[in-house]
């Protein structure tokens, strides 16, 4: 594994007037690649062919200052870029490597950890913990945190209430196939049907986790943790478009039967909305986010380096609004409109994005001659 002293040194080793930001093309790379501009960076998006032209054609910078994406890397598939040569180009142009959900789905994480010799802003280690089936998960640190999160049903034979199945399709791994259960009758005969149908696999089903579904209002929490600061920020809140239930649920209730006859409810990221939440619920979230950021320092040191998310739903099923967590983000969430709510603009007077925090902790880590504190 790629010790992170040798990553430090790298970086250090970097010239620092003349810095690179770089991302996949994809999930959030026009974000990180605006804000880095925004603040002087030079920009680098790293394609695969056939996906390439928002990268290569419509957002390109321009002579007239129009554009964010200054040079492209163009690749067979993405995981060509763990090779040699690409890390030697990416090293050659000062890349600090700004990693997202997308920049993992494509690669093996030991590939990563082991192989990739760029510096990565952000926690290089703790984004397989996201995974539900690796040792001290996202699970984990939420339970060794405080912060509730839905009951694990441990075998189907014990499903007592309505639950969430989280299995991942049989062609897209990284997707979602999930489906519902209400008792261990309901989830064979529904598996079986996807099984049949070739949605997902015996093997992935095996692997899957059987969550008790919450009932209340779904949000996502999206912050920023600065080590250059140690403090923590909220970015914004959302909460997600997701096909095809995004559709089946604008239907009214006797035509959602019907519907659901000839297809199965699927949860795929389409896209995310803007959600915006009460005042005096904002203690809660900083709250929950300096449990989560504790908890990683201990557990994971250094712990979790600026943005990640905490994704769920406000329930009031004990007599009383809380948080419980669906999921854990431990990199750059996938929506770029948190600046479009109002609490980053609380504490910088206007709201900033995602793509722009980045910039502005890189930018004074290099002022600070403290670049090596924010990679891994």
């Amino acid at each position: 594994m790629i010790e992170r002293k040798d990553i430090q040194k790298l970086a250090d080793s970097f010239d620092k007037s003349n810095i690179t930001i770089g991302v996949l093309g994809g999930h959030s790379g026009l974000d990180v690649c605006r804000g880095a501009k925004k603040h002087g960076f030079n920009t680098l998006a790293v394609c695969q062919k056939g996906r390439e032209n928002t990268y290569t054609k419509y957002y390109k910078t321009r002579k007239d200052g129009r554009g964010c994406i200054d040079e492209t890397i163009l690749l067979d598939k993405f995981a060509d870029i763990t090779k040699p040569e690409i890390q030697k180009e990416l090293r050659a142009k000062n890349t600090i490597f700004i990693h997202n959900r997308y920049f993992w789905v494509y690669f093996d994480f030991t590939d990563i950890e082991n192989n990739f010799m760029v510096p990565i802003f952000g926690s290089r280690g703790m984004l397989k913990l996201e995974e539900r089936d690796v040792p001290k998960n996202q699970y984990y640190l939420l339970e060794k945190a405080g912060i509730r999160y839905p009951k694990i049903v441990k075998s189907p034979k014990e499903i007592d209430r309505l639950v969430i199945v989280k299995v991942s399709e049989a062609i897209r791994g990284y997707e979602r196939a999930f489906f519902y259960a209400i008792d261990y009758k309901d989830y064979t005969k529904k598996s079986e049907e996807l099984i049949t149908k070739k949605m997902i696999t015996k093997d992935a089903l095996d692997k899957a986790v059987i969550e008790e579904y919450i009932i209340g209002a779904q949000i996502n929490f999206n912050y920023f943790y600065s080590i250059i600061n140690d403090e923590l920020e909220i970015m914004g809140t959302d909460t997600r478009r997701q096909t095809n239930l995004d559709g089946l649920i604008r239907l009214p209730a006797n035509e959602q039967l019907e519907v659901l006859k000839y297809l199965k409810p699927k949860i795929i990221e389409t896209g995310h909305i803007a959600a915006t939440t009460k005042e005096s619920i904002i203690e809660k979230i900083f709250t929950l986010g300096e449990k989560f950021v504790k908890v990683t320092k201990r557990e994971n040191p250094p712990g979790i380096i600026g943005p990640f998310a905490l994704q769920g739903a406000i329930a009031a099923d004990r007599g009383k609004e809380e948080m419980v967590v669906f999921d854990v983000s431990m990199r750059i969430p996938g929506s770029p409109l948190t600046r479009f709510t109002p609490h980053s603009g609380y504490l910088y007077g206007d709201s900033i994005s995602y793509g722009e925090r980045i910039a502005i902790e890189i930018k004074k880590a290099i002022e600070l001659d403290k670049l090596k504190d924010i990679v891994t």
